[in-house]
């Protein structure tokens, strides 16, 4: 399987966490405010992807709607145009798609998205979001990077979107932070044993585990390493040490003279 080069402004430019969102200032992560934000700072972006009723990609973090929203249930169980009247609480933004968070981009900062799991138990999924993700791509025009923990996600995009870089969102996996994921997923995914089978070119690993051997192993195989989610500059400065960028919230990283 062809491995597609992460581009190297996904290694210059820190890359702002469900974009640049900060709550008091009315951005919420993953909104359009928050996106707006991070393209006029200079930052690469984050997003997320879940999947409405109607099978539109749309940009938001959790299955639920409960925490962002004052509204309750799956975010599935909505159409792409009712989850567009939903407001993000503290925000006047509502729910975007994946279509409206590209336009507002519009290719000028780098953008890794990451496709959240469908199964809830990193099982194989039927290929919808992964499928509305790469039709959306189509024509985009800016460097675009595709990733997900769920390892079958990475490989429709292989055959999605081969042209597109790839890459597996990667942790310690302990299991009572991944509960009620299997202990037995956890400790088949720990070793990422994937990254070669998907044709990854990169991996974006928990930061507080970038000390991992399999870590080094990859990078010295060629491996771009990306990381999450670091929260402070001397965190950032730690992570550096072994990771060629960070994905970072809740400060202002510093940016490339």
């Amino acid at each position: 399987m062809t491995r597609v080069a992460l581009p190297d402004s996904f290694l210059k430019l820190p890359i702002a966490h469900r974009a640049l969102h900060d709550r008091a200032r009315g951005r919420i992560e993953n909104s359009p405010s928050a996106t707006r934000a991070a393209v006029e700072a200079g930052y690469a972006i984050e997003i997320d992807l879940q999947l409405s009723k109607d099978g539109v990609p749309v940009v938001f973090h959790d299955e639920e709607l409960d925490r962002l929203t004052h509204e309750a249930g799956p975010v599935s169980a909505r159409t792409a145009e009712e989850l567009g009247r939903i407001r993000l609480k503290d925000s006047t933004d509502t729910i975007p798609t994946l279509a409206e968070v590209l336009d507002l981009i519009g290719g000028r900062v780098p953008l890794l998205i990451e496709i959240k799991d469908q199964t809830m138990v990193m099982g194989t999924t039927d290929g919808r979001l992964e499928a509305a993700t790469a039709e959306a791509l189509k024509g985009y025009r800016g460097d675009v990077a595709l990733m997900s923990f769920n390892p079958h996600s990475v490989a429709h995009m292989a055959r999605l979107a081969p042209h597109l870089p790839r890459g597996i969102t990667t942790s310690a996996y302990d299991p009572d932070d991944w509960a009620p994921l299997p202990a037995e997923v956890c400790d088949r995914l720990r070793p990422i044993p994937d990254y070669d089978p998907t044709g990854s070119s990169f991996i974006s690993h928990e930061g507080r585990d970038l000390g991992r051997a399999r870590v080094a192993e990859l990078k010295a195989q060629g491996a771009a390493i990306l990381c999450w989610t670091i929260r402070s500059a001397a965190d950032e400065a730690l992570a550096r040490k072994v990771a060629d960028n960070v994905t970072f919230e809740g400060y202002m990283a510093a940016l490339p003279a």
